[in-house]
């Protein structure tokens, strides 16, 4: 310590440099101790998640359904879940939000509709809610269809993607609604965009593989009982400790207040210019402004979750056609609506063409970008095969945070398409109907 004390008298650091001096004894136990805490809750987490068992339930599909999507955002909306109740169940026990894994799946071209739970005992609440939607479907609890596929160069291609959105998360996408999948049509009316993802999945020849997988969790604002020190407060109405807590972690709000802020900003902009006093100025928005504020609207009564959306193609080497890599990306894209939201290629497993041409230039890039690339695809098929997005060890990979969408949005992308709209022969289904036996059968 007498060292240290001499080494601040000596006058060979400046003021700031002594200032410095004086508070690190101070400010490394706060660092080792923030360590700690985030290194530990990341362990007891883990532990926590390892020890769940799972459950990867197979849905097969009777030849004719008669709901419409909002069926299935009515099942979507009793997976919104909630985790640790409380701040022993969290850094003790580890406890976390269970997620779900809703993925459609072509193997050889075969179409398979998959909803994978992270604990297995919700298998209970997917199969009741299911059933209480559609009747006549089939759920049977299968293996695990990844398990048998490593990423092995020799013998498979591959291409991941890992989506994001091209707007503010309050921003809904392209809906059934806006389909009119919502009304009653004719079939020969009908416009289901599932429909086109189907088919793509069952164009797949042998050899080809294509899988689409949705991660859901309840979407809530994260605080100590997430292992993150933010405030779920609105930061005009936080005290001072709040305000500091929200100036280093910032603010981590709702999305009925991100959607209020959307709405705000869209009757700024559409109030006339021209006068510097707009108090009492009233907004005179356009039509598309009009409608964007009512999605919005729309969008805030409904559940959100946060998600993660990935896509897969990984066929044979002698299989392989490029052509299915834009078909995986722009199956997606039939959801976006340019005056709203969009999906777009985030996290993928390929480097820009910049880099590309860069490495004509540099040869020795070549390698750099082939080892990323390689990696990239490794980590991705992983991720994929762990269901790992929200929770370690691949918690927001990319780094990229996860995304909202509603109910609404969800059942837009991952619904059972309605009355004959689907005619892919190998989508699997029902074979015949079941019903129970009569009460007065004879014994």
């Amino acid at each position: 310590m007498n060292i240290f004390l001499q080494f601040i008298k000596a006058g060979l650091l400046s003021t700031s440099g002594k200032y410095l001096l004086i508070l690190l004894p101070i400010f490394v136990p706060l660092i080792l101790l923030w360590a700690f805490w985030v290194v530990r809750f990341r362990w007891v987490t883990m532990k926590f998640v390892e020890a769940q068992p799972t459950c990867l339930l197979e849905i097969k599909l009777p030849k004719e359904i008669t709901k419409s999507p909002a069926a299935m955002e009515i099942f979507f909306s009793h997976l919104n879940q909630s985790g640790a109740g409380n701040l022993g169940e969290a850094f003790i026990e580890g406890k976390t939000r269970p997620w779900f894994s809703c993925e459609l799946v072509s193997i050889s071209g075969y179409v398979h509709f998959y909803v994978w739970c992270s604990q297995t005992k919700y298998r209970n609440l997917v199969e009741a809610q299911l059933y209480a939607q559609y009747p006549n479907i089939e759920i049977v609890e299968v293996d695990d269809y990844t398990k048998d596929f490593y990423f092995d160069p020799e013998k498979y291609t591959m291409y991941g993607v890992q989506f994001a959105l091209t707007a503010p998360d309050p921003f809904p996408i392209k809906t059934y609604i806006d389909y009119g999948l919502d009304a009653d049509q004719k079939e020969e009316y009908k416009i289901d965009p599932m429909t086109s993802v189907i088919e793509f999945l069952g164009s797949m020849k042998k050899g080809e593989n294509a899988w689409i997988q949705i991660l859901l969790q309840k979407h809530e604002p994260e605080t100590f009982e997430h292992g993150v020190l933010k405030s779920k407060v609105d930061p005009k109405k936080a005290n001072i400790f709040e305000k500091i807590l929200i100036n280093i972690f910032g603010s981590s709000r709702k999305l009925k207040d991100e959607v209020k802020a959307e709405i705000e900003k869209i009757r700024k902009e559409a109030i006339p210019e021209g006068d510097a006093d707009t108090t009492f100025k009233f907004p005179n928005p356009t039509k598309g402004q009009n409608e964007r504020i009512a999605a919005l609207e729309r969008s805030a009564t409904k559940t959100p979750f946060d998600c993660m959306i990935r896509g897969i193609y990984i066929p044979e080497k002698e299989s392989f056609s490029a052509v299915n890599i834009g078909a995986l990306i722009g199956n997606m894209k039939q959801y976006g609506s340019a005056n709203l939201n969009s999906f777009k290629p985030g996290i993928k497993s390929d480097v820009s063409d910049l880099r590309k041409d860069w490495a004509r230039i540099i040869p020795f890039l070549n390698k750099k970008n082939d080892r990323e690339i390689e990696n990239t695809k490794k980590d991705l098929l992983h991720a994929y095969k762990l269901r790992s997005f929200f929770q370690w060890p691949y918690k927001h990979y990319g780094p990229q945070k996860p995304f909202i969408l509603t109910t609404e949005e969800l059942a837009t992308i991952f619904h059972f398409p309605s009355g004959m709209v689907s005619q892919t022969p190998t989508l699997q289904r029902v074979g015949s109907k079941k019903s129970e036996a009569p009460a007065n059968l004879p014994i």
